[in-house]
């Protein structure tokens, strides 16, 4: 099992920067394909990025590519989403989420595990 704290929301302006962080527990941090999806008020869930285990393989939504970058540091137990360019419409809460499965990196159901979420505002 693995526990997931996310970190670094905050109010912006549009077109600053933010670097979310997300922290996970435990030792098997490597094992688990890592993704970063986002929530607006009354909408579903969205995939926002998704990373393999190793970090050398990455996939966007249309709507974040080339503005957003995921990362992970496995020695620290952590994945990143450095999110430039930030638009009105980039305004939800974010969450990470962790899955065994190297299949369906783009589905919310097909993670395992989810952290609370962090709350991004941007305004115009």
């Amino acid at each position: 099992q693995v526990q997931l704290v996310e970190s670094g929301g905050g109010l912006v302006q549009a077109g600053d920067s933010l670097r979310l962080s997300c922290a996970a527990s435990g030792r098997t941090f490597s094992s688990y394909v890592m993704g970063w999806f986002r929530q607006a008020p009354g909408k579903e869930r969205d995939f926002v990025a998704v990373i393999n285990r190793s970090g050398s393989s990455t996939l966007y939504a249309d709507s974040v590519k080339g503005r957003f970058t995921i990362s992970r540091d496995n020695a620290k137990n952590t994945m990143y989403l450095q999110m430039n360019s930030l638009k009105p419409e980039d305004t939800a809460v974010y969450y990470c989420a962790a899955k065994f499965s190297t299949s369906g990196g783009t589905r919310p159901r097909s993670y395992d595990y989810w952290g609370q979420g962090t709350q991004v505002t941007v305004s115009s």
